[in-house]
């Protein structure tokens, strides 16, 4: 006589057998029902209420070999380049896709001074999986201003070339320098994004990044990224402190506690020390280039002429303004992407190195070389 117990053994036994023969002669109720599926649904998980575990931002993000990220920052990759660039800007590009956006999945926005062309086009797009966009600079944004006075400006630049500075005789590096000091960001292409990456062609990327730096400034509210900082030529920015100490002196209110002010001067503010973010590697905020303080800042610059007259660097200018106009905290060394452009490179050391799996030599890094700032930038965070 059978047992309720055996009633219900023999019903568990059959609803077992129906599992594993529906398993092997239905291939979706197999996969809908393994344990994979199940340990990858809220079942088996927390996902359910993800509130409750606030992880730190590398953590959030997905592993390195999944498809995409979960979450996503409104963020491009810009590169600003000429039809002629187009060897080194696919080296540039395979090399961030290889160790960075093959996983992330973010956009390239491309600039130029003169309309792409075909061949760049389609050799770019064949370099990405990714939404690729192309915009021509308008010219009152990239050429010199009718306003300059070009016979001051011929004489200052002969004054560069008798001092053997690089790009000494160049308009168009001056047009650039202008251009990314002060105009970049006001693009249209580029009007709906939040955070931009500048990449620069024939630049080399040595780590892994499996990580999402745009997601890091943007959770842990920074506005400028950098990995390589240095000194500037004197003689290229001749005026340039002074210039910015009389716009602090008119616009004090520009002015944010807790800025950086130590890194770019030794003596409180009295002079300029020449230390810089070498600005071909960038991670920024595009709010804060469009905001009101930098933009006042950048158009007291440029009245002088002296992007012209002298051979104002946006790398000096936009170091200027996240020193002033950020606090420190805001600022970012991304000591952990491995960074290359001719002659300089910053190579990660000890764990950094081993965990991006870089491609560096630890020994061939300037950051504590003579004619670096990186020193001063770690024990600025300190005073």
């Amino acid at each position: 006589m059978m047992t309720p117990s055996r009633y219900l053994l023999c019903a568990l036994s059959i609803l077992v057998a129906l599992h594993y023969i529906l398993s092997f002669t239905h291939q979706d109720y197999g996969r809908a029902t393994s344990l994979a599926t199940l340990a990858g649904s809220s079942l088996l998980t927390c996902d359910a209420e993800p509130d409750v575990f606030d992880h730190p931002v590398v953590q959030e993000y997905s592993p390195a070999n999944s498809s995409a990220p979960r979450r996503k920052a409104n963020a491009a990759l810009v590169m600003l380049a000429r039809n002629s660039d187009v060897d080194e800007v696919i080296r540039s590009m395979k090399r961030l896709e290889d160790k960075f956006n093959r996983k992330f999945d973010y956009p390239w926005v491309f600039l130029n001074d003169q309309p792409f062309n075909a061949e760049f086009k389609k050799r770019t797009r064949a370099a990405t999986n990714s939404k690729v966009s192309y915009a021509t600079i308008p010219h009152d944004d990239w050429h010199q201003p009718a306003s300059i006075d070009e016979e001051r400006a011929a004489i200052g630049r002969q004054k560069l070339i008798d001092d053997d500075i690089i790009y000494a005789e160049s308009v168009p590096y001056r047009n650039m320098c202008r251009f990314n000091s002060g105009f970049f960001y006001k693009q249209e292409i580029l009007k709906d994004y939040k955070y931009y990456w500048r990449v620069e062609p024939g630049v080399r990327y040595f780590c892994d990044i499996d990580y999402d730096p745009f997601l890091l400034m943007q959770d842990e509210g920074k506005v400028y990224g950098f990995t390589i900082s240095m000194y500037e030529y004197e003689s290229t920015i001749a005026s340039l402190w002074d210039t910015t100490t009389r716009f602090m002196r008119q616009f004090p209110e520009y002015l944010v506690e807790d800025n950086a002010l130590n890194f770019i001067s030794d003596n409180g503010g009295e002079t300029y020390n020449l230390c810089h973010f070498w600005s071909n590697f960038e991670i920024g905020d595009l709010d804060f280039w469009r905001g009101e303080a930098y933009n006042k800042y950048f158009e007291y610059l440029d009245e002088t002429g002296n992007f012209y007259y002298e051979r104002w660097g946006d790398a000096p200018v936009h170091t200027l303004g996240a020193a002033l106009f950020a606090r420190k905290d805001q600022i970012h060394f991304f000591e952990d992407i491995g960074y290359r452009h001719e002659p300089f490179q910053h190579c990660p050391q000890g764990n950094a190195h081993a965990k991006g799996r870089c491609e560096c030599d630890p020994s061939d890094n300037f950051d504590y070389e003579g004619y670096s700032c990186t020193k001063k930038w770690h024990k600025s965070l300190f005073w």
